[in-house]
């Protein structure tokens, strides 16, 4: 899913650690979760709940900078309704950093020669910068908000934080095949792997006529699923090198 790397974090860095941060796998189902938040927070629906637990994610950022509004350090965070999926997912595809993002993306690939198709020049430029942009797009909004809605499934990390490197590394890598459900319970990430699939077909309406076709459809997809792997690790490890590297600077 967007997948985009981004850091677990509170407003400039302010994250939490190994040792506070517990284990999100549930031992209660998300019904249940929301039941119990609702009683701690009388007056409150499971939706105003769940729209002050986003509203803290949407503080984070990499650095400060890169949004990472899709990850919770809340292990039993209450469920999303498909409206709040959607407000989620366009915010981080319309964050201004994710069109900055997907300039450089474009200079590379122009330095590169990338989708030759598209030229050189300006208008190369700009060309390879749209592509790169609907890529992300395309990839959000499916993956995060439309088929988490119809499968209700949870597009979220939930960081684990706790444990061994090992077993940290495979939940992490794992979050690209299995995802929390609404229901709270682990189950296939159909919403990612469609999500990733559906943007590969989408974009052979705008890629070169030399870069379309099903493999490369299944190539992009895989791609992106794999680079989706290597940002839940980054995700998941990065509050401690940075409360490491911070304390060293203190």
């Amino acid at each position: 899913m967007l997948y985009f790397a981004g850091l677990l974090a509170t407003p400039l860095l302010a994250q939490s650690t190994d040792r506070t941060t517990p284990a999100p796998e549930p031992a209660q189902t998300q019904t249940q979760a929301g039941e119990k938040a609702t009683k701690q927070q009388p007056g409150k629906t499971r939706e105003q709940i769940a729209s002050e637990q986003i509203k803290q994610q949407e503080h984070q950022r990499v650095l400060g900078v890169i949004p990472s509004f899709n990850v919770s350090n809340i292990p039993d965070a209450v469920a999303m309704t498909p409206k709040q999926k959607f407000q989620l997912a366009f915010k981080s595809a319309t964050d201004p950093v994710t069109f900055l993002i997907a300039g450089a993306d474009a200079g590379i690939s122009q330095w590169q020669n990338d989708y030759r198709g598209y030229g050189q020049g300006a208008q190369g430029y700009f060309k390879r910068w749209g592509a790169s942009y609907a890529d992300t797009f395309d990839g959000g909004m499916l993956g995060n908000a439309v088929f988490p809605s119809l499968l209700r499934q949870d597009p979220r990390y939930f960081r684990k934080g706790t444990g061994s490197i090992a077993s940290r590394l495979w939940y992490a890598a794992s979050t690209t095949f299995r995802c929390r459900g609404d229901n709270g319970r682990w189950q296939p990430n159909y919403s990612n792997l469609l999500g990733n699939l559906s943007a590969g077909g989408i974009a052979n309406l705008y890629y070169p006529s030399t870069d379309r076709g099903a493999a490369l459809t299944f190539e992009r997809a895989f791609t992106v699923t794999a680079e989706g792997a290597f940002g839940a690790i980054f995700l998941e490890f990065w509050p401690d090198v940075s409360q490491k590297l911070f304390k060293k600077k203190k």
